[in-house]
């Protein structure tokens, strides 16, 4: 085995403590680095250990197994900082930065483009493998670049271009390639009415809060707009606003929500989302892809 890194991975770590959704088995092993160094180091001990590796956020669109995950777990959270130029529009942000807070950020300092973004559940790590998006705005349009991480050569990181990353609706090829993101560049619209933004900017997340469960565990938004129709609405048709399997429910508030109302499991969640899924496909033709990613399943 490789020599540990500095700050030592944890045993047995709950990872409900670590999703909207407050469900989740342990991690084997587990570690919240303090930045982008001690991150790379982990990840390097992970690859000599021959442990698998994979990286969490805010913990949202994400379902972890209750049986949890075996290798490393590492959760970039600590990996919060940005950078901004009023002048130029150039926004530089560590992959954990919340992505509301960068949009706050950004609408104070004049720079249109992220007020759209005040109102997910996640970081930017997270945002830009999503694509993530709202209020008609989405990560792709302002994107410029990111820095990833290949796990299998953690002492090279390197940048990709936004035209590199196949992004698509909620989509990206970091979907489905191990590269870690750590951090992000953006170009936004500089000269703007501060004031105005951060208006807008707090009307969106108004908007948001008063027309989704923000006060029950959830992981945002679970099933993918089969476009031009809506989710929440094919769902809300068929009368599943309130369907449970155990503590995990349809949120009677949006459709597209499914909410833990006290002891949910999983495994519930998981079986509540394949049960709307089916019902959906039975009566509508329509068959909904989840946005939300399971790990251990």
């Amino acid at each position: 085995m490789a020599t540990a890194p500095l700050s030592q991975p944890r045993a047995g770590v709950a990872l409900r403590d670590y999703t909207t959704w407050k469900v989740g088995g342990p991690a084997a092993w587990f570690a919240e680095p303090a930045d982008q160094g001690e991150l790379i180091a982990h990840a390097a001990w992970a690859a000599a250990s021959g442990l698998p590796f994979r990286c969490i956020g805010a913990g949202s669109n994400l379902l972890i197994a209750d049986g949890g995950l075996d290798g490393l777990t590492l959760c970039n959270r600590r990996l919060q900082g940005s950078r901004l130029d009023p002048g130029e529009g150039w926004v530089e942000a560590e992959a954990g930065e919340p992505i509301p807070t960068l949009a706050r950020k950004a609408a104070r300092s004049g720079l249109r483009g992220l007020e759209w973004a005040v109102g997910i559940p996640g970081t930017v790590g997270g945002a830009v493998v999503m694509n993530a998006g709202a209020q008609g705005g989405c990560t792709a349009e302002w994107l410029v670049s990111v820095r990833v991480l290949d796990p299998r050569r953690p002492d090279a990181p390197f940048e990709l271009a936004a035209a590199d990353l196949a992004f698509a609706y909620r989509h990206s090829r970091l979907q489905e390639e191990p590269l870690l993101v750590l951090s992000a560049r953006f170009r936004l619209e500089p000269g703007h009415d501060p004031a105005v933004l951060s208006a807008r900017t707090s009307a969106n997340l108004q908007s948001r809060t008063s027309t989704q469960p923000y006060q029950q565990p959830s992981c945002g938004s679970v099933f993918r707009n089969p476009e031009p129709l809506k989710a929440g609405q094919l769902i809300e048709s068929l009368g599943l606003k309130g369907l449970a399997i155990g503590d995990a429910q349809v949120s009677p508030i949006h459709a597209n929500f499914i909410v833990n109302t006290g002891a949910a499991t999983a495994s519930d969640i998981d079986a509540l989302i394949r049960q709307v899924q089916q019902r959906v496909l039975e009566s509508r033709g329509v068959r909904l892809h989840p946005e939300v990613q399971r790990l251990g399943f």
